[in-house]
């Protein structure tokens, strides 16, 4: 099987081109180039952002199971009293918790 059936652009370029026409071809690749330039850029600040979010989500789940687990350590039952200060505290960072995994 030659290239020129599992690739169609190859069809299209002649192995016998002028100085001139590789000059012109190589012209409009760069041309296309910098008009995707634009585009590229958005699409990179676009993914830096996801990332950042999904860094500062990790740290946040992370900073709330720290707290959960020493909220826990502390009571020596699992969790605190669920009437006391302390307590509602705990369960509103273990619901905050949820959300976030499910957000």
């Amino acid at each position: 099987m030659s290239n020129s059936k599992t690739n169609p652009n190859l069809q299209d370029t002649n192995p016998e081109m002028s100085k001139e026409e590789m000059a012109a071809r190589r012209e409009e690749i760069t041309a296309f180039y910098k008009e995707n330039i634009p585009h590229l850029e958005i699409q990179a600040d676009y993914e830096g952002l996801l990332a950042a979010i999904e860094k500062s989500r990790a740290e946040r789940m992370q900073a709330q199971m720290f707290m959960a687990q020493q909220y826990a350590s502390q009571k020596g039952e699992g969790q605190p009293d669920p009437n006391t200060e302390e307590g509602k505290a705990f369960q509103e960072a273990m619901v905050k918790a949820m959300q976030g995994e499910t957000a």
